[in-house]
């Protein structure tokens, strides 16, 4: 499995991927997620992968051969829509091509992306668009970011969302967004095996149109180590620090009144009669034996 994490704010674009593979305890190793398609000055494009290693790295494949004439690719597409439509169709090629044979093995088509980036909006003006950021599904379709949710997640989301869902919005400064990441990530590492180091960070600052700021994060990388053992100190204090819940006032409790189970007799259960038992409550059937004794 893997955890890859995109945000797209006022100041640029952020990207965070893991690089563990995982096909069983006995077969973890390491493969990148993140492929970076840069013409300096005129486009920067990062596509994040996860799902089936086999499937993402065919698409990347794909992606890389020369295509039709006439048919865009990621270094001639002129928006960053169309750039989405081209990974897409990428997807869909290899779905044709992969997934009857997949379902035979019971193997689903399972692989999901996300691209973002910035490109000269036109060669004669040479003023860059907006960065944006897209997500695409197994089926080649997809959606934007916006200003409400600006941010996308793929692979193991669960673990890192509520961090980011308190803390970003567009306007979030952008080294302040790639700390946001980073201390997602780490809290998908802290709750998941299947998710590893070394970390692949790349933070893309609007309008440079290249790449300035990336860096591989491994065990030994200082300021992660700092965000792991910071963020945990800080959530432990921020715990301690908030009132234990106050029971003086706790209200009438809604008890529920047991009802008294029915009783099976052993010579019933002798008859072999389907169905039959005596239903007596337990205290009857006490006072019944008493009063045999007593003759």
């Amino acid at each position: 499995m893997t955890y890859c994490v995109a945000m797209c704010v006022d100041e640029g674009l952020v990207f965070l991927s893991d690089t563990r593979t995982n096909a069983g305890v006995d077969h973890i190793s390491t493969a990148r997620k993140m492929s970076v398609f840069e013409q300096p000055g005129e486009r920067v494009l990062v596509l994040l992968g996860a799902g089936n290693l086999s499937l993402t790295q065919a698409v990347l494949q794909a992606l890389s051969e020369p295509a039709e004439a006439g048919k865009p690719t990621l270094w001639t597409a002129s928006s960053m829509p169309e750039a989405a439509r081209v990974v897409g169709d990428a997807v869909r090629r290899v779905y044709l091509r992969e997934a009857r044979a997949l379902q035979e093995f019971g193997v689903d088509f399972n692989c999901a992306f996300i691209l973002g980036g910035q490109i000269v909006a036109s060669a004669d003006s040479g003023a860059p668009s907006t960065p944006r950021l897209f997500m695409i599904y197994p089926a080649g379709n997809f959606i934007e970011a916006s200003s409400v949710c600006p941010y996308f997640q793929i692979g193991e989301s669960k673990y890192g969302k509520p961090i980011i869902d308190r803390v970003l919005i567009p306007s979030t400064p952008l080294d302040e967004a790639a700390k946001c990441a980073l201390i997602s990530m780490d809290s998908t590492l802290r709750s998941n095996l299947s998710v590893g180091l070394p970390l692949d960070l790349l933070v893309y600052e609007k309008d440079t149109l290249r790449v300035t700021r990336f860096v591989c994060v491994d065990q030994d990388n200082a300021y992660y180590q700092m965000i792991h053992r910071t963020w945990g100190e800080q959530l432990r204090q921020v715990f301690g620090a908030i009132p234990d819940p106050a029971w003086e006032n706790s209200g009438d409790v809604p008890h529920q009144q047991r009802s008294r189970a029915p009783v099976v007799s052993q010579q019933d259960a002798n008859d072999g009669v389907a169905g039959r038992g005596d239903v007596r409550p337990a205290q009857t059937l006490a006072q019944a034996d008493a009063q045999k004794k007593q003759r």
